[in-house]
């Protein structure tokens, strides 16, 4: 693909992946979870925050009705 620009130079290559040379769904999701244990105590803490809000619903709840 080519492009010409009024006042540009130098040049740009884009890459566009299409057919079976692109990323599959299952090796995305590979990815994805393998960088996901670069976030491990991340997803701990917002993991125990939401118990804790959700306890606290439940306990307003209780106490109100």
């Amino acid at each position: 693909m080519e492009h010409t620009i009024e006042n540009f130079e130098g040049t740009k290559v884009v890459e566009n992946n299409y057919g079976g040379e692109s990323m599959g769904d299952v090796q995305a999701g590979i990815e994805f979870i393998y960088h996901m244990r670069e976030h491990l105590v991340d997803v701990g803490v917002a993991t125990v925050y939401l118990f804790v809000c959700y306890g606290i619903y439940l306990a307003m709840k209780k106490y109100i009705k």
